[in-house]
């Protein structure tokens, strides 16, 4: 599978348009930033980062309602009855621009049990001092269409790795991985881990939950090593930590809805009238 290039004097990044528009490979001073894919993979849970796109996370057995249109989504994982992170990262991407440092991917959604239409793009700028991630959806239906994005990277790990990022809450969740209630980190204290004060990514038991009140800006730290700045545009109010035991890699996930992106309360989900666009960002930066 031939792989898209950009490459400066210290950085390389490899594309898979055709694994959901995914990163293959991000390198910088030799130093792989994101998990490596595996050559020849066709599966974006095996790549260095994808879209979410045009929702994230989970949306209970794929079922909810907008605008008076009760919609059901097929599964697309595996084993689990709920839909997960859109139609993007399962989906082939075209090239539709690209230099030696810029590349541009699209997609476009045709309805189908998702049912609004839609062109998804994302666009790719490497420089000596990292790689900035543009994510976009534009509504190209005739219909209001709801939408919530993010961007799912896998970070390398490395020994004694910390994670640190400033957040106000983070949501329980049940056995699927859906979330329950939200733990107050000013009246409860932190869970899990106290990301404020920096503290270690690897951990002996799962985490899979959505930080709220992400403040833009979280930083992979290891000894002896250069940082990972991982910075978000100002709409991704929550950042996804996904770290399970023994794994080698952590994602941080910037994203500008939280689980159950149809559920209760403030979500983040945006909904676009015919011909409106609504974006994301992340720059990763080495340090």
């Amino acid at each position: 599978m031939t792989r898209p290039v950009l490459a400066t004097a210290r950085a390389r990044v490899e594309l898979l348009p055709q694994v959901g528009g995914s990163i293959g490979r991000f390198v910088v001073d030799g130093r792989d930033v994101l998990r490596r894919a595996p050559e020849g993979t066709t599966d974006a849970l095996d790549v260095g980062c994808f879209p979410l796109v045009p929702f994230c996370n989970r949306i209970p057995n794929g079922r909810f309602s907008f605008e008076g249109r009760d919609v059901v989504l097929a599964p697309n994982l595996a084993g689990h009855p709920h839909a997960l992170h859109g139609q993007g990262w399962r989906a082939a991407w075209t090239v539709t621009g690209l230099s030696d440092t810029r590349a541009v991917l699209t997609y476009d959604h045709a309805p189908s049990d998702w049912p609004w239409a839609y062109r998804a793009e994302q666009i790719f700028v490497l420089s000596d001092e990292g790689l900035r991630v543009e994510l976009s959806v534009t509504n190209t239906g005739t219909e209001v269409m709801p939408a919530g994005l993010g961007l799912h990277p896998y970070f390398a790990a490395r020994p004694g790795e910390t994670l640190t990022l400033d957040a106000d809450g983070v949501w329980m969740v049940d056995a699927d991985v859906l979330p329950t209630v939200r733990h107050d980190i000013a009246k409860d204290g932190p869970w899990m881990r106290d990301w404020a004060a920096g503290a270690l990514a690897a951990t002996d038991t799962l985490i899979d939950n959505c930080w709220t009140g992400f403040g833009g800006k979280a930083v992979l730290s290891a000894p002896g090593g250069a940082s990972t700045v991982i910075e978000a545009s100002d709409n991704c109010h929550w950042a996804h930590v996904y770290s399970p035991p023994g794994a080698d890699f952590v994602c941080v996930e910037p994203t500008a809805s939280r689980p159950d992106p149809f559920g209760e309360g403030e979500t983040g989900i945006v909904a676009l009238a015919p011909g409106e666009k609504t974006a994301v960002w992340m720059t990763l930066k080495i340090a």
